[in-house]
């Protein structure tokens, strides 16, 4: 049976860090990443909040990696000053980071963003 994660549970969620998750859906579209590479999910930050869409064509497991995937490399490119743990991060160690958080934690929820955030280093 697939446990796909409640987006709802996602909408104006507080994250370590100060951030707010205003938005997460999905989408049928075509998504592109800012290099125009085909990707799985695209944010938006607008100040302190995301706007997160996600391929609607992902598998369970999918669009779970792309839930923490997108959270954590949105938080360190949104921080003032992101955590040591994450700073010279590039796109594999943010993929190699979900895939841990998702085998580690299970089906992204929010209490598990906020913990993988806390993991590497985001503050309250």
């Amino acid at each position: 049976m697939l446990r796909v994660p409640d987006l709802a549970a996602f909408q104006n969620l507080l994250l370590r860090g100060r951030f707010v998750i205003a938005e997460m859906s999905l989408t049928s579209q075509f998504l592109l990443d800012p290099l125009g590479r085909p990707a799985t999910a695209q944010t938006i930050i607008r100040g302190s909040r995301f706007h997160i869409f996600l391929r609607s064509v992902l598998s369970e497991a999918e669009l779970s990696i792309s839930i923490y995937h997108e959270v954590l490399e949105v938080a360190t490119v949104a921080a003032d000053s992101p955590p040591e743990a994450v700073i010279g991060f590039n796109e594999g160690d943010f993929e190699q980071a979900a895939q841990s958080a998702h085998s580690r934690l299970g089906i992204a929820s929010p209490q598990s963003l906020n913990q993988m955030l806390e993991e590497f280093g985001f503050e309250d």
